[in-house]
């Protein structure tokens, strides 16, 4: 006899398995309501947060030292940022850190006698998110990815389906409330931790008419040993960067010099070494981040002292600070019931156009994780048990339904590899001009319309084929929006428009699948008092902006 499909109800879908799927299931069911959290991976041990060490954007709630958190990256994000927001990030993240401590009882080192809660060690973290998730009653479903959401007759989110991997079978939650925690998209480039990142959420809530934000702001590429595949950037602010000649690479640094690097790697390799770390950083490096130092230690190099070669691997919005837009205090998006949190929904409002890894990304999680799932809470509750009756579709499309309309059958691979051969050049994403943007989209263009005509997966080949639709599509809106603003801000460098132009300080608004618009957000017009404030006479240069982020 044949097993039926797992078929389940629940008030609160959480779709995703790091740290702001699990902060948005722990406070959903905290609120009350029956919650399910589903992940790709297993919960605890999958993505970016769980791979390595991260600083958290923690302040005491001091007047003096907010004001400092605050102003720190306004004009390294191009003044997209909104105070409020910042504000209100701030607070929460406080808050979620120190419930961390308490109810968590994560091991914060003691620093001078007091508890020292700026960072985390990403697998014990997440270890400790898991166990609190499921004393408060989540049910977790391990390995388990979501591939497309359901709606009822009036176009709100109804749940969704997806495929059990060790299992072998398709499932389906009917859900009052979802919400959308399931990462940025680093397009398989082979980071450490983002292997699952492949912007899944953003392709379905797209299906449902949600729009994205700040997508231009999508290009973020980190530093990494040319052997592994881990990313720690602040280290490198301890390094001397050299020329395979053995010469030193002028302007190199891991802050303001990676467009240096990314130019030299075009044509030679780029080696350094951690030179400027004295035995007493050296050792605080090793505590906060032993796992940087494994291939080394089993290579016989001393990064200290030894040149070894690097690269830089592209993390798009992982780092970056595009994403899914929510038009709410509680990370609503503008598709009733659905929300969003983490890297899937932009950074914007406490970034603006630049961020980096963990720090304001870390506590981004934290706030808009437990945002989302209070709100979530809020929603199933005046929905009311009748959410269980209601008539449901399936939304997937690419990937899952294709039209066959004057196409032929693709796999999943061919889709990947031509994605990857659009995004991953430091020459067309990271140095970007418009004389490779335009092809470039010409080109992810045709390969989304190979993807709808002829891109079809089932079981768990549809979740590699959503997994390579969701990257076209996220290519397509992260190129539209980059020449839709003809300048550079924030990590979106133009080389053909090197300078900062106040006429387009506003975000850029990005959606549509077969066909793509944009249109522009306006943000709070940036006074004399705020630029005063950082220290300004007028409007800052953007080597103002990266001078004053680095001091």
């Amino acid at each position: 006899m044949v097993a039926e499909p797992l078929d389940l109800t629940t008030d609160v879908l959480v779709i995703g398995g790091g740290p702001a799927a699990t902060w948005a299931a722990l406070k959903a069911a905290q609120a009350g309501a029956d919650v399910i959290l589903a992940d790709k991976g297993y919960c605890g041990t999958s993505g970016a947060a769980a791979s390595a060490g991260t600083g958290i954007w923690y302040t005491e709630p001091d007047p003096a030292e907010r004001e400092k958190a605050m102003a720190s990256r306004e004009a390294m994000g191009g003044f997209l940022s909104d105070r409020r927001w910042m504000a209100r990030v701030l607070d929460q993240t406080y808050h979620g850190v120190n419930e961390l401590a308490t109810a968590g009882r994560y091991p914060f080192p003691v620093v001078n006698g007091r508890s020292y809660r700026r960072g985390v060690q990403g697998p014990e973290y997440m270890r400790r998110m898991r166990i609190m998730v499921r004393r408060a009653g989540v049910r977790i479903l391990d390995h388990s990815p979501i591939t497309e959401l359901l709606t009822d007759p009036r176009g709100a989110v109804a749940g969704a389906a997806g495929h059990r991997l060790q299992e072998d079978e398709p499932y389906r939650v009917r859900a009052s409330a979802v919400v959308l925690a399931t990462g940025g998209c680093a397009f398989l480039s082979g980071t450490l931790g983002c292997h699952v990142n492949t912007g899944d959420g953003h392709l379905m809530a797209a299906e449902l008419g949600a729009e994205m934000s700040g997508m231009e702001f999508s290009n973020a590429y980190a530093i990494a040993p040319e052997f592994t595949s881990l990313t720690k950037t602040a280290y490198y602010s301890f390094a001397t960067f050299y020329r395979e000649d053995g010469s030193v690479l002028e302007g190199a640094g891991s802050t303001r010099g990676r467009s240096v690097i990314a130019r030299t790697l075009l044509h030679e390799k780029v080696y350094c070494v951690l030179d400027r770390a004295d035995a007493q950083v050296q050792a605080r490096m090793r505590l906060g981040q032993p796992n940087f130092f494994l291939t080394f230690d089993r290579m016989g190099i001393d990064p200290f002292t030894q040149r070894f070669p690097v690269t830089m691997l592209l993390e798009g919005t992982v780092r970056g600070t595009g994403g899914i837009r929510i038009v709410s205090d509680d990370c609503a998006t503008s598709v009733p019931g659905l929300y969003a949190a983490g890297d899937a929904a932009t950074r914007e409002l406490i970034c603006g156009g630049f961020t980096g890894g963990g720090s304001h990304n870390a506590a981004w999680a934290i706030s808009s994780g437990t945002w989302a799932g209070q709100g979530a809470a809020r929603y199933a509750a005046e929905l009311g048990r009748s959410a269980a009756s209601r008539p449901v579709t399936a939304a997937g499309e690419a990937g899952l339904r294709p039209t066959g309309a004057g196409g032929r059958p693709v796999g999943h691979r061919d889709v990947v590899d031509a994605v990857q051969a659009e995004v991953l050049p430091y020459d067309k994403n990271l140095l970007r001009h418009a004389d490779l943007l335009e092809p470039a989209l010409a080109a992810l263009h045709d390969t989304w319309r190979e993807v709808r005509a002829g891109l079809r997966g089932a079981g768990a080949d549809a979740v590699r084929a959503r997994q390579a639709a969701a990257m076209t599509a996220h290519a397509r809106w992260m190129y539209t929006a980059a020449l839709a603003r003809p300048e550079t801000r924030g990590m979106h460098k133009r080389e053909d428009h090197p300078a900062q132009d106040e006429a387009l300080r506003h975000r850029l608004l990005v959606g549509g699948l077969d066909e793509i618009w944009t249109r522009p957000d306006e943000v709070a017009p940036v006074g004399p008092a705020e630029f005063a404030a950082l220290g300004y006479p007028g409007l800052p240069t953007e080597a103002d902006a990266y001078s004053r982020a680095a001091s």
